[in-house]
């Protein structure tokens, strides 16, 4: 019985071992081993496939940007030898090429307009001019860039004006161009030499109904007014001839140009001067030297499309941009734009494009430089010829031909996007019609010879305006309230504040940029003395009601619960907010004069939109608030609480704790927290499209609007044409909000680990 209990009690009291190599048991370590790996992979890949799509948009934006700074490209075709050409074809004047660089038009000092197709250079059409007997073609002028009209001087001190069309057929549905002359003020001559000298320069404009012709006979100037008017009830056409007397000149003249509103006539005569005569006053505006070098001529000069810039070439191979522009006093004088050089060889013939500020130009060792005005960029400078030649542009800009000696040299043109450069882009420009270099971004416009202003900085300057204001509201009360409700707020209000906060975040920005700009917008504008005196009573009113609290009776102040003051504060806030804008229109009639917007325009000479920085810096200052405030609250709330209860322990205040530990400990991710809210204040859209006016000025002026990057992208992409210059310069804006957004991350996550390792021993 002994024997049999103590062997009992001995497999009682050995322990019992669980088995953890049972096949179910097994079976779940394979299955959160797969798991394990597969959320490993998937981690993995997702993240790689998170870089690999930034680095695929970088380069995508980096592919279509790049062509914009590509040059221009020309092509040689085989040179044309046609038979009209071998004969006595007479000296040319003129050559020009149609729309669909299909047919050229070839006028000679014989008084005859030869078209022939462009491919073979066969002759198509020949007409003769109608001139009186005996009498000779002594020069030719054309209207400006992209007008058909064209003006022959002759050697009785007449002119002859005619226009060259090309009608498109489609016989048997195959295209057929036919080149035709017409002569829209008669086959009569004009009389506009009353002497009957011989004309050696002419020049003309059209400006509605009014033609103007200048022309020259040595040192004489001629200008003829002519005005067609048109009586309603019997249809009857009616012309009138004025004759405007000008000054007359002391030099040979070299070329005659008109402005297009008929303001201003440009003569160009001597070795290098310019007269300009005012046509409304009659006067002699100016007399201008058009080269620096004292040993230069002027030997070619041309009007850029719109007639408003003159280009003019010397004998040392510069070519230099004019325009009038205003000086401080008011008065109007020819500038010197800018300068390019092409060689040391003289210039023989400028000529513009048709659709962009662009032109081309011939010396006389046959090189040929194609430029663009507004970029200051030269494209290219080639060989093509081996002497100087008459040259034409086709209005596309995209063919070249050039008659030298007895054959005709075709060449192609590749030139994009030469209205780019980095000047262009970044630089102040002096535009035409401007008084002075400045930063401007006007895309398009209603006439075709506009001058494209494609300015990055004042939309890049927006852009960090906006984020500036915005940053200024959001970045101080973000923080103050993430401290605010991590440390010293008592947990159950804070798990009913915080929820709140962040649900801010969710709001869509178009409703906040909608009740910026219709309602905040006009309300501020209304209420501009209260709204300034809100953000002064603001803060002394919680001061005061701080002081006011601390100097209660301890009975009444623990009476409510440790963490839960702020909530005293929510009627002190209403009360004063109430407060200064109920007297608001009271303030505005003692210190403002009744209305202060008025008041900041006249006195103190500030320009004053309705949608301003103001507007933004409110409106999207609170959409950026519960970004910095999320971040930052989890931040300081994860501060150690060992650390905070050691610095109490210690003898340190709760300030001094809050300063000198918490604050510190936590900086990387309030660090993190402001550049995460810069970031989303950088590429804000609807707010700022909405609330900002969208005008793009470089002004730090409060009051004013402002167009950024990402608001500029949405509003023109839509109107943008695949594969122009706009639609790259809009890709361009995206590259560098890119760009700027990285560098930005790149720099706070440097400076953040910097903190991190700084304060990780606290």
């Amino acid at each position: 019985m002994n024997d049999l209990a103590n062997s009992t009690m001995t497999q009682n009291s050995s322990p019992v071992r669980i088995d953890f190599n049972t096949p179910e048991l097994q079976r779940k370590r394979r299955i959160r081993a797969l798991k394990d790996r597969l959320t490993r992979w998937y981690v993995l890949v997702g993240g790689l496939a998170v870089l690999a799509a930034i680095t695929l948009i970088f380069f995508y934006l980096a592919y279509v940007v790049v062509p914009l700074f590509q040059g221009a490209s020309l092509t040689s075709k085989p040179a044309l030898q046609p038979a009209w050409l071998q004969q006595d074809a007479g000296k040319p004047l003129m050559i020009a090429l149609e729309e669909q660089n299909l047919v050229g038009m070839r006028v000679s000092d014989k008084g005859q307009a030869l078209f022939f197709d462009t491919r073979s250079g066969a002759e198509l059409k020949r007409v003769d001019l109608p001139l009186p007997a005996g009498v000779q073609v002594t020069s030719i002028g054309a209207d400006q860039p992209g007008s058909p009209l064209v003006v022959l001087g002759l050697s009785n001190g007449q002119v002859l004006v005619f226009h060259h069309t090309y009608k498109i057929t489609y016989p048997d549905n195959k295209k057929t161009i036919t080149p035709a002359i017409d002569y829209p003020y008669g086959q009569e001559p004009i009389a506009l030499d009353e002497q009957g000298r011989a004309l050696e320069h002419v020049s003309l404009n059209v400006n509605g109904d009014t033609l103007l012709l200048t022309g020259s006979a040595g040192a004489h100037l001629q200008v003829l007014r002519l005005s067609r008017t048109e009586n309603m009830m019997t249809g009857e056409v009616s012309n009138e001839q004025e004759r405007i007397d000008l000054p007359q000149m002391t030099e040979p003249v070299k070329q005659i140009f008109v402005d297009p509103r008929q303001q201003w006539l440009y003569v160009i005569n001597g070795r290098a001067q310019a007269d300009v005569f005012s046509l409304r006053e009659r006067s002699l505006n100016g007399r201008y030297k058009l080269a620096e070098d004292g040993n230069a001529e002027i030997t070619a000069s041309a009007q850029l499309v719109g007639g408003i810039s003159l280009i003019t070439g010397d004998s040392k191979g510069v070519l230099t941009q004019w325009f009038m522009a205003r000086d401080p006093d008011g008065e109007q004088h020819l500038k010197r734009i800018r300068d390019f050089r092409m060689g040391d060889s003289p210039i023989v013939q400028i000529d513009a494009e048709e659709r962009r500020k662009g032109f081309i130009a011939l010396d006389a060792s046959g090189k040929l430089g194609v430029f663009h005005s507004t970029a200051h960029r030269t494209l290219l400078i080639e060989q093509v010829v081996d002497g100087p030649g008459i040259l034409a542009l086709s209005p596309r800009a995209n063919r070249v031909f050039i008659e030298d000696g007895s054959k005709l040299q075709p060449l192609s043109l590749k030139n994009p996007h030469p209205e780019v450069s980095f000047s262009a882009l970044w630089g102040k420009v002096w535009y035409e019609n401007y008084d002075e270099p400045k930063y401007v971004w006007q895309s398009t416009a209603s006439n075709t010879d506009f001058e494209p202003k494609l300015s990055l900085s004042p939309l890049t300057f927006g852009t960090l305006k906006a984020a500036f204001y915005a940053m200024i509201l959001a970045a101080p009360l973000a923080i103050a309230a993430a401290i605010y409700t991590a440390y010293f707020m008592a947990p159950g209000m804070r798990r009913k504040v915080k929820p709140v906060i962040e649900l801010m975040e969710a709001m869509p920005t178009v409703i906040l940029g909608f009740f910026a700009g219709l309602f905040l917008a006009p309300y501020l504008e209304a209420h501009l003395p209260g709204v300034f005196s809100l953000m002064l009573l603001l803060p002394l009113g919680i001061l005061v009601a701080g002081f006011g609290w601390s100097r209660l009776p301890e009975s009444i102040r623990l009476r409510v619960p440790d963490g839960w003051e702020a909530a005293i504060l929510i009627p002190v806030i209403l009360f004063t907010g109430w407060f200064a804008l109920y007297m608001s229109p009271f303030m505005e009639t003692w210190f403002f004069g009744g209305d202060m917007r008025l008041w900041i325009t006249n006195d103190l000479g500030i320009t004053y939109d309705q949608r301003n920085a103001l507007v933004v810096g409110i409106a999207m200052g609170f959409a950026v608030i519960p970004n910095i405030y999320s971040i930052a609250e989890d931040a300081v709330f994860s501060v150690p609480r060992s650390l905070t209860l050691g610095s109490l322990a210690l003898g340190a205040t709760p300030w001094q704790t809050l300063t000198r530990v918490v604050i510190l400990t936590a900086s990387p991710g309030i660090f993190s927290a402001l550049m995460i809210g810069m970031g989303r204040a950088v590429g804000e859209t609807m707010i700022v499209l909405m609330a900002t006016g969208n005008t793009p000025v470089m002004e730090l002026n409060l009051f004013e609007g402002m167009r950024t990057l990402a608001a500029n992208v949405a509003v023109e992409m839509p109107e943008s044409e695949v594969g122009g210059s706009h639609y790259r310069v809009l890709f361009l804006a995206a590259l560098v909000l890119l760009m700027f957004t990285f560098v930005m991350n790149t720099l706070a996550e440097l400076i953040r680990q910097r903190l991190r390792k700084k304060y990780s021993s606290l």
